[in-house]
């Protein structure tokens, strides 16, 4: 590929936890000392990221009868959320270093339902995307009680992402629309251009300047959240985009193909700085890893069922 030729940061696989889960791995989450994995099959898993070999902490048993499609953690590590294929969505809190049950979301519970989440920086709001198009917010501290619901052209919402902020939620649609809501208002203030495609991965950067937006168009747009402006395309997957993962920072942006790659992208430069084949099975997740020291790390999982890790190489 081109943009191999200005590649220029290196990450060393450091670790592989093979067969993690018995089925492919859809969803990753990451706190600051745990990583959080969920797959086709009832049970949840909590590995530490503080040790070398990230042992398992926590087997969460017989979460979601049907599996689990997405997770999403809150930034202060003390809450995350999973959501099942049967439509259940579960709360989960932190307590003395074990994960309890803090709640469900309660709506319908169909299938389809409640497809994509999204967890605000503290927990407290739960934003979901449904299978006709409607992107749903929860007040989790408020008895789950509904507090937004906005609505889009009907098509099925495969992407949602909330702002570090919580001013704006962000959604992904299969018929290639992006949109951007503005939590204060209620309202909608962006309805974006440039992907036609599905569109299965979104991300505010941790600055909420720029949100990335990625699909079956194989790209990965970035849109001005102020303007709306379009003012990027990263180009050089040659397969579906699944999932995006900013760094802390907001240096990097991480993504993972149906075709296995990761690839990492410079903002600043607008190219691929690195690019990793661990697998040639679909990696459904890719998260960054929080940072020790100055070295920065990223984890994947798939269809190959299990989760690597990766460390940036000294002097990288």
């Amino acid at each position: 590929m081109v943009l191999d030729k200005v590649q220029s940061k290196q990450y060393l696989t450091s670790h592989t936890i093979d067969d993690a889960h018995i089925t492919d791995i859809f969803s990753l989450a990451v706190t600051p000392h745990q990583i959080v994995s969920a797959s086709g099959s009832s049970n949840i898993q909590i590995f530490s990221t503080t040790e070398p070999d990230f042992p398992l902490t926590q087997t969460l048993e017989a979460v979601h009868k049907l599996g689990c499609h997405h997770l999403a953690a809150s930034q202060d590590g003390r809450h995350f959320a999973s959501a099942g294929f049967a439509g259940d969505v579960k709360l989960w809190r932190s307590e003395d270093g074990k994960w309890v049950e803090q709640g469900e979301i309660i709506d319908g519970n169909r299938a389809g339902e409640i497809w994509a989440i999204a967890l605000s920086a503290e927990g407290q709001y739960l934003a979901a995307t449904t299978v006709d198009g409607r992107t749903n917010v929860w007040d989790n501290l408020g008895g789950s009680t509904k507090i937004r619901q906005y609505e889009t052209k009907g098509s099925f919402g495969m992407a949602i992402d909330l702002s570090v902020d919580g001013r704006y939620t962000a959604s992904g649609h299969e018929n290639g629309g992006v949109y951007i809501f503005n939590n204060d208002t209620g309202r909608l203030l962006h309805s974006l251009p440039g992907l036609i495609k599905a569109v299965r991965a979104i991300a505010f950067s941790p600055g909420c300047k720029l949100l990335a937006a990625a699909g079956d168009a194989r790209v990965i747009a970035l849109y001005d959240v102020g303007s709306g402006e379009q003012v990027a395309n990263l180009t050089g997957h040659g397969a579906w985009i699944f999932s995006l993962s900013w760094s802390d920072t907001g240096e990097y942006l991480l993504s993972g193909a149906f075709d296995g790659k990761a690839k990492i992208w410079s903002i600043d430069r607008r190219e691929c700085v690195a690019t990793h084949t661990e697998t040639d099975k679909t990696l459904w997740s890719v998260k960054w890893l929080p940072k020790t020291g100055r070295s920065e790390g990223f984890a994947t999982a798939g269809a190959n069922r299990s989760i690597s890790f990766y460390r940036e190489a000294t002097g990288g």
